[in-house]
């Protein structure tokens, strides 16, 4: 999210196309659509809280992977995830890993909408 939100700060994509990128496309490809990638009721989405005057330096002590490496160590972008909520719950909380071990949620996926 944050390299292709860069892209939005550029003006190279839209906000809306960002969001289609990130969230709406991704849920359709894996057959989670509507109850992914979308905001709306009956829908599960998690939401993001995104801060774009931020400009944060990408590394392998910034980012939340168990590694001890990143291809993009040291590229400096603008803007930052503050905060995640997950079904109503904080999974991110000012950049702040807040959430509790057995939280996630098995979807049963359907076949994507793209191949129908």
């Amino acid at each position: 999210m944050d390299l292709i939100h860069a892209g939005v700060t550029a003006g190279e994509i839209s906000l809306a196309r960002w969001v289609e990128t990130c969230s709406t496309t991704p849920a359709r490809l894996f057959g989670l659509y509507p109850k992914k990638g979308v905001i709306a009721p009956g829908s599960d989405a998690d939401i993001v809280v995104y801060d774009p005057r931020v400009t944060q330096t990408l590394g392998a002590d910034t980012h939340h992977m168990n590694l001890d490496h990143s291809v993009w160590e040291g590229i400096e972008i603008p803007g930052q995830v503050r905060t995640v909520l997950s079904r109503g719950s904080f999974v991110i909380d000012d950049r702040s890993y807040v959430g509790r071990a057995g939280h996630g949620q098995y979807l049963r996926r359907d076949v994507s909408d793209l191949l129908v």
